[in-house]
């Protein structure tokens, strides 16, 4: 347990000499006052769209879900930044920097470092993105008086959908460089994102090819099956009209995951830990 915490305590300090965790205060600040700033407006104007409730849709909980989706989004995409960001380098990064040499020799071990450094980085962006979450939730009742249906299972999914992506980004920084591991998960990220954009566009043509298509992809890449399950959790209750507009969802559609998703998405991120694991203890350095 030392050498974990040592390991853990080692990422940290790094993080904090490279001003990783100021740059992503400035961004995150930014983020919050432009989210308070859109949905003051947004609300203001539901409050003249015929009392808030016209022809079966609810308004209010159309703009307050609709924007709060749109949060999640975006703390889904700081807080895999932030996790690439942690993990990008992890081996071949350090390794041809002469860092990591030092701190896989015994007792320590390349296991042990591996799993430490993926610990660092998911505690590091769970705890990132449910604390982002929680602020544009009070954001948005604070100004809107809107609460979702569900309160933790969308922050739990947004945590479980950044430790996916650290832990892709783990694995591929056994096999790449750097650069070339931050553009293939970011492009990765972006090809989970396309997936959900995908079944939006099948389920309003009602093209069963394209909703299949994403299907597959969202549990190929299960960050993006979790991010549609929370985003149907903070609409569950709802009905009607209001309920089909919300299954839209903002880039992505919101989807229940399903008794199974938990369970395979802990099962592929033991996969990915795998991986990652056999490509570093083969690995030359």
């Amino acid at each position: 347990m030392s050498a974990v915490a040592t390991i853990v305590g080692y990422t940290l300090r790094e993080s904090l000499r490279r001003r990783v965790f100021l740059v992503v205060l400035i961004l995150t600040m930014a983020f919050l006052g432009l989210y308070a700033l859109g949905t003051r407006q947004a609300f203001k104007d539901v409050e003249d769209f015929a009392g808030g409730v016209t022809a079966g849709l609810d308004a209010t909980t159309l703009a307050g879900a609709t924007l709060f989706g749109l949060s999640m989004f975006g703390t889904l995409f700081l807080g895999a930044v932030l996790a690439i960001f942690l993990t990008l380098g992890v081996v071949r990064g350090d390794a041809e920097r002469g860092l990591l040499q030092p701190l896989v020799v015994r007792p320590v071990g390349r296991a042990t470092f591996l799993l430490s450094r993926l610990l660092a980085a998911s505690v590091v962006c769970a705890v990132y993105v449910c604390l982002v979450y929680t602020a544009t939730l009070l954001i948005t009742h604070w100004i809107g008086g809107w609460w979702p249906d569900r309160v933790v299972t969308p922050a739990l999914a947004l945590a479980g959908g950044v430790v996916i992506v650290a832990a892709l980004s783990l694995l591929g920084s056994v096999f790449l460089s750097a650069t070339a591991n931050g553009i293939a998960i970011f492009m990765t990220f972006g090809a989970g994102l396309v997936a959900g954009l995908l079944g939006q566009i099948g389920e309003a043509l009602n093209s069963h090819t394209l909703e299949r298509v994403a299907t597959i992809s969202s549990w190929l890449l299960p960050f993006e099956a979790l991010y549609q399950d929370g985003l149907n959790a903070i609409s569950a209750d709802s009905f009607g009209l209001t309920k089909v507009a919300l299954q839209l969802g903002p880039f992505g559609g919101a989807q229940a995951g399903g008794a199974l998703l938990w369970p395979y998405a802990f099962a592929y991120l033991a996969a990915l830990v795998g991986l990652a694991l056999l490509g570093f203890a083969r690995r030359d350095l």
